[in-house]
Formats: C-alpha cells, structure tokens, sequence
C-alpha cells in the first residue's frame, strides 16, 4: 500500500524520468529514500547517452546501496521509481538487500503504451553440462 510521502517520492522519480527524456535518454528515474523520506541516491536513464545498456535508473541507486550503507540500513530503504524494474535491476535490488519498491507503472502498463512492445525475448538453452559446472560452484554458499 502506499502512501501521500511514497507518493511525493515517486513525483521526483517522475522529474527525474523528465530529465532523462529531455536529455535524449529513455524517460526513467529512480531514487533511493532513507525511512525518513531522506533521498539517499537518485539517477535517471542514460542507456543512449552513455552508450550503456545498464545504466538503468534502478540499477545505480542498488549499486550504490551494496557499496556505501550497511545491511540493515539498506534492509530500511524504499526504491521508488517510474516504472516498475526490469529483470536486471529487480536481480540487482534484490541483491543489494533493499527494504522496498515503489513503482508508478507496471511493466504491463508499460508494453501497453510502447508502440514496439519491447524487445523479443532471447531464445536459451540449458542446463547442460552441470556435473562440469557443480565442480565449480558447489560449496561456494556455504
């Protein structure tokens, strides 16, 4: 459920995601707010501007959070952002321990009002050869 301050969050997620169109970029932000409403990190797409397929907003601020604050800080945090993440950031959210998310428009609502419908998905194959792979990565969670 959110709430009137998640709201004001993602109203400056969606600045953000202004920013980044009218800078020729995708038009995606993100920030990463502390308990209190404090703006820990915040970024804004610049997969064109940057040549780079990663820099999605909700990835940085992850990034960020697996670097500087400790676990149970970041465990606090709320990553509110324009649009709900994609694969890669949800991945990355998940493993930088961030408390929450708080998304505008949902992935589906999003391919509603792409005129593409967003990239094909790509085809894969596997698993295979795990006897090989299991040598490697057995006993490294442990």
């Amino acid at each position: 459920m959110t709430t009137p301050d998640d709201h004001s969050l993602l109203r400056h997620a969606i600045a953000l995601a202004t920013e980044a169109r009218e800078g020729g970029d995708p038009p995606f932000g993100s920030l990463l707010a502390a308990p209190d409403g404090t703006v820990l990190a915040e970024d804004r797409n610049t997969t064109l501007t940057d040549r780079d397929i990663t820099a999605h907003p909700e990835l940085k601020p992850a990034r960020w959070a697996a670097r500087e604050p400790d676990g149970p800080t970041t465990a606090r945090t709320a990553l509110c952002t324009g649009c709900r993440p994609c694969g890669m950031c949800e991945a990355a959210v998940r493993r930088a321990g961030l408390g929450r998310v708080v998304f505008a428009l949902s992935n589906e609502q999003l391919l509603d009002i792409r005129p593409d419908g967003g990239p094909p998905p790509v085809p894969q194959d596997g698993p295979a050869l795990l006897d090989e792979v299991r040598d490697v990565v057995e006993g490294y969670y442990r």
